[in-house]
């Protein structure tokens, strides 16, 4: 099998002159009449961001992962480093490099923003001297964040605490990630965010809106169960917007409802139910089909019936990223 670090585009360059093949790499794209940066400053680079793709990531994740990046650039220019840990049977004994680069234009060619990718293939023997390689590759002035992708178990990230605290913010994705990411002890655990729960915002923003029609104390009085069902590929997602429902109608004073999640039943569609029971007539509902784009509410908190139409949509990947790192 390829290696992930073959898998991504790039020129090969000496690990000791990336400085400077960045520097040609930009000059031989400007002198074939293609888009670079004219100036350090015209790039315009925002943030430092570490992609640490783990020993669990195929050649084609780590590809669609790069190219997830790029999409992010074009929004938030960055000098990226990918960190491509070597196999035991590939066989390298020293760290590699490679170098990418791309210029998006705007509407007019002053609006220019660029995105440079340092990519580094590392033995585990030369583990020790990664964080100063990454250092020099990184722009000393801007907010560094850190994602480590399909790593294999979360206490071996524990060797990297060079970005765990230096990071402003570490993503992980709980859909993919060891079971105890979101419980290990991370030198840093107010800068973890989960890339599941940004991937909800939109949803998180229709069910919010919705409820915030109706006074807290018509939503929580009688409540006896609140219940998420998902589909089975969506098992992460469900349990996260069970936590955050526990977190805003949890909140119920004396009254202590149940609350649950679930898979859908064999042979129903959708993506998403969530229903809240009640001692007596209120009910709420609410259904959520991500391939249609589609969603349905009904719902009686003691004022008559009322049923709304509306859309779904999970946080493209690209999307899910800015929000866990920004907001």
């Amino acid at each position: 099998m390829p290696s992930i670090f073959t898998a991504l585009p790039g020129i090969d360059v000496p690990v000791d002159s990336i400085s400077k093949s960045l520097t040609d790499m930009w000059a031989d794209t400007a002198a074939s009449g293609g888009p670079a940066p004219e100036a350090d400053d015209a790039k315009a680079t925002q943030v430092n961001f570490v992609l640490h793709l783990g020993l669990n990531t195929t050649p084609e994740d780590a590809a669609a992962q790069f190219q997830t990046t790029v999409r992010f650039s074009q929004r938030y220019p960055s000098r990226v480093v990918v960190l491509c840990p070597m196999r035991r049977d590939e066989g390298g004994t020293e760290i590699r490099a490679k170098i990418y680069g791309e210029c998006h234009l705007g509407k007019s060619k002053s609006d220019k923003r660029c995105v440079e990718f340092v990519m580094l293939s590392y033995p585990r023997t030369a583990r020790e001297f990664l964080e100063s390689q990454v250092s020099i590759c990184l722009s000393t002035d801007l907010p560094l964040y850190y994602w480590p992708h399909r790593f294999t178990e979360s206490s071996k990230l524990a060797d990297y605490r060079y970005f765990l605290t230096r990071a402003r913010r570490v993503l992980i994705d709980s859909a993919i990630a060891p079971a105890d990411a979101l419980t290990y002890p991370w030198p840093r655990p107010d800068a973890v965010r989960d890339l599941v729960y940004a991937r909800l915002l939109p949803l998180r923003q229709s069910l919010g809106q919705f409820l915030s029609r109706y006074p807290m104390t018509a939503i929580c009085e009688g409540l006896q169960t609140v219940l998420v069902s998902h589909a089975p590929v969506l098992a992460a997602e469900g349990r996260v917007l069970l936590g955050w429902l526990r977190d805003r109608v949890g909140q119920c004073g004396k009254n202590q409802a149940t609350f649950a999640v679930q898979p859908l039943a064999p042979g129903v569609a959708g993506s998403f139910e969530v229903g809240f029971s009640y001692i007596g007539a209120k009910r709420f509902r609410w259904t959520g089909d991500i391939a249609k784009g589609q969603a349905y509410f009904e719902a009686d908190f003691g004022t008559g019936r009322t049923t709304l139409p509306a859309s779904v949509s999970l946080l493209p990947p690209e999307n899910a990223l800015s929000e866990a790192m920004f907001f």
